[in-house]
């Protein structure tokens, strides 16, 4: 069916939407063969707090950005390649339900759905999308991703040493290796993560002492959120997409 919808004038009419919608700031999104399969608001889970974001899901890559206008305008657009995502569901608590990881060697963020059926819907999708682009690749599966970064509301106090709390002056950093919430002096070395950045970035002491003599890293959990917290993140500041 995809093959089928690729080069269909509704299609393509729909890509030139979605387009318009990202205004001159956007990138282009129309190539051969390239189709949407659908699109829909998620809330993602930001550094802050969840955010409501707009996601098109097109058969070769996942799309989102910042609503302005619903359904007319949006801004800060970020495009991932689905060859390199691995999805993983995320239990429900509390006011979060519904949701599950998106996770890529850059960055890895959890999203939630305003349904149980929509949840499961986009799940399948991407999963196909991503078997399909694999099968007609040849390639493997991505074995490693970035951290899911802990939301700050989370830490109140450094999550490596437990004892700096975290005030206006006392500022929340995050490690790009294990996305933890640690203080300053617990985050002040920087080692070149390649998947992430062409140059170094803030690691905590913990991860820099495994990077730089090449031990294992073990992946951290947390239970609460069903999150798994293990390997990169990709933003050179300590702002997610600089407003999240």
């Amino acid at each position: 069916m995809v093959d089928r919808l690729a080069n269909s004038e509704a299609n393509s009419k729909r890509i030139g939407f979605v387009e318009a919608c990202f205004g001159t700031a956007g990138q282009p999104l129309a190539i051969p063969g390239r189709v949407l399969i659908g699109e829909g608001v998620l809330t993602k889970l930001c550094r802050k707090k969840p955010k409501a974001r707009q996601f098109f899901l097109f058969n070769d890559i996942l799309v989102y950005g910042n609503i302005v206008i619903l359904k007319k305008k949006y801004n800060k657009q970020h495009i991932i390649p689905l060859e390199s995502v691995t999805i993983d569901t995320v239990e429900d608590e509390g006011e979060l339900r519904n949701g599950w990881l998106i996770k890529t060697p850059t960055k890895s963020f959890a999203v939630y759905a305003a349904t149980a059926t929509e949840k499961s819907e986009w799940m399948s999708h991407i999963s196909k999308c991503v078997s399909d682009l694999l099968e007609k690749s040849g390639k493997s599966p991505t074995g490693e991703h970035a951290a899911v970064w802990v939301p700050d509301s989370e830490a109140t106090v450094c999550m490596r040493c437990q004892k700096m709390k975290f005030t206006p002056v006392n500022r929340r950093h995050h490690c790009r290796k294990c996305g933890f919430v640690v203080c300053g002096p617990c985050s002040e070395k920087k080692f070149l993560l390649p998947s992430q950045s062409s140059k170094p970035v803030r690691v905590c002491e913990f991860c820099y002492k495994q990077l730089s003599t090449g031990a294992t890293l073990p992946s951290h959990s947390d239970s609460r959120h069903g999150l798994e917290f293990s390997s990169n993140m990709s933003d050179d500041d300590d702002e997610d997409d600089s407003s999240d």
